[in-house]
């Protein structure tokens, strides 16, 4: 997966196909009728001929085949979100009935990566107006690489949608669906581009202590950079507190890639950290948090791959076993144990490069993936054999531009949600199936799949995340936040 620039990014148009032309209604022809004339009198005999023939001389079943199919190729100026291009002058605004709650909020510069951090604010809430944190890194033009920082934040005041119908919520926070929406930070200098982000939380070591919070950037420097934001997170709660210089250090700098990349992941089976991490030169290193709070980076890489590594995934069962997706399109699963450092098995999935992957976390033989020409499919791990060809067990080519992000629902195994390249934030629910004789499009729009629930606008989205303790609520980075949760979730 390219870099793009914030510059190259915004100067660039909104991808998608052109608008239908509207059908033209000639109102005057339309008002000119006067008295029925048949002007097939003199064709047919009988009154049966004309019954059988139809109105236009042509019996009604060819006729309605030929009106269905019209229909299907140009259904009627039907605008897709992310492939109609829009004509000058016009901009898309949302639906404010399909959301349960919608915010945007800006940043200093664009943010290329980000993640949602575990707060002791509760599991399940529904109550707004609702607060979460993230951190995220800034992609700077590049000739202010030295403004790039990692940005640690607090949203709250995250109120629902005025008028807005959520039965988990009570009449007495109505008061709060007019607030604006308050965004505070904590910025950490990096001085180079971020190309991604991920959060660890280690449990806390006793009972009136928090946990420590980590995080690990990928950036263009090829150095990754492991910090402790616990203080900053605590920061947004206790005024008056200062972050020092020294809590802006990174506790740990990993210098062993010699090129730039894309790939990190924490597992979540190791409570105090343990950390993948993938280059441009497909290699693969691991680094591992001591008892004592240092870092160990093991400097025999895993090799296997023969381009880029786009996305690391760490089993959510095996605590040994993780996945690897690159640009050479394939997705090759490693465990850790193997002296050799190869993986144990590859899968050519893609002709193109596989951008992103992931790996639900409640049905642990799935796994999601994303590629450079827009499409995404589910695997079940089950049916690959080291001597097979892998067939997806669901894969939609809805997306006309790269997949930049995929990401099952932490609690139902059947929703996804993708962002791609061409502007959007989508959801699907795979639980929808289809019988041999039903339409694999929805509304007789094509190529509109039914498994698709909801289609959210986001101008240059890169990532889409779940908040895991928030039922329904999705974030997305792009030219600009987005916190929402649609009526479909």
């Amino acid at each position: 997966m390219s870099k793009r620039t914030a510059d190259e990014d915004s100067a660039g148009p909104l991808k998608g196909r052109s608008r239908p032309d509207a059908m033209d209604i000639d109102d005057d022809k339309t008002n000119e009728m006067g008295e029925f004339e048949d002007e097939f009198e003199d064709e047919f005999e009988s009154e049966d001929e004309i019954i059988e023939a139809g109105i236009d001389g042509r019996p009604d079943a060819e006729r309605e085949a030929e009106e269905g199919a019209m229909e299907l190729d140009n259904p009627q100026g039907t605008f897709i979100v992310g492939r109609t291009k829009l004509e000058p002058g016009q901009t898309l605004s949302p639906d404010p009935t399909t959301y349960r709650m919608l915010h945007n909020l800006s940043t200093p510069w664009p943010c290329l990566s980000f993640d949602i951090i575990r707060d002791g604010l509760g599991d399940n809430r529904s109550v707004y107006p609702m607060t979460m944190y993230t951190v995220a890194g800034t992609q700077a033009e590049n000739t202010k690489a030295l403004d790039n920082s990692l940005m640690v934040m607090k949203l709250s005041a995250l109120s629902k949608m005025q008028g807005g119908d959520d039965d988990d919520s009570s009449d007495d926070e109505d008061d709060d669906e007019d607030s604006d929406p308050l965004l505070e930070h904590k910025s950490i200098p990096l001085n180079s581009t971020t190309n991604r982000i991920r959060a660890h939380q280690a449990p806390a070591t006793g009972a009136s202590q928090t946990p420590t919070t980590l995080t690990a950037t990928m950036t263009e420097s090829t150095n990754v950079y492991i910090h402790d934001i616990t203080p900053h997170l605590a920061s947004f709660d206790t005024p008056g507190t200062i972050i020092t210089p020294q809590q802006n250090k990174p506790v740990c700098t990993i210098r062993a890639h010699k090129s730039e990349g894309y790939a990190v992941d924490w597992s979540t089976l190791h409570p105090q950290g343990k950390l993948l991490t993938g280059d441009n030169d497909g290699l693969i290193y691991v680094t591992t948090r001591t008892d004592g709070g240092g870092f160990v980076t093991d400097n025999r890489p895993f090799t296997g791959h023969t381009s880029s590594v786009e996305e690391l995934q760490w089993s959510p069962s095996e605590a040994s076993v993780f996945a690897s997706a690159s640009s050479d399109g394939t997705i090759r699963v490693w465990d850790v144990r193997s002296k050799a450092r190869k993986p144990a098995l590859s899968m050519q999935v893609s002709n193109v490069d596989v951008n992103v992957m992931s790996w639900s976390r409640q049905t642990t033989h799935l796994l999601a993936s994303g590629d450079d020409a827009g499409v995404w499919g589910v695997w079940d791990l089950r049916q690959w054999k080291s001597d097979g060809k892998p067939t997806p067990i669901a894969s939609f080519d809805y997306h006309k531009e790269q997949i930049t992000s995929v990401e099952w629902h932490p609690t139902d195994d059947s929703i996804v949600a993708v962002s791609a390249g061409d502007n959007t934030v989508t959801i699907w629910d795979l639980a929808v199936e289809l019988d041999d004789e039903e339409s694999k499009d929805t509304g007789g729009v094509a190529d509109v799949p039914p498994q698709l629930l909801f289609v959210h606008y986001q101008n240059l989205a890169k990532e889409v995340h779940w908040h895991s303790q928030i039922p329904g609520v999705l974030a997305a980075t792009g030219e600009e936040f987005s916190v929402f949760r649609t009526i479909s979730v």
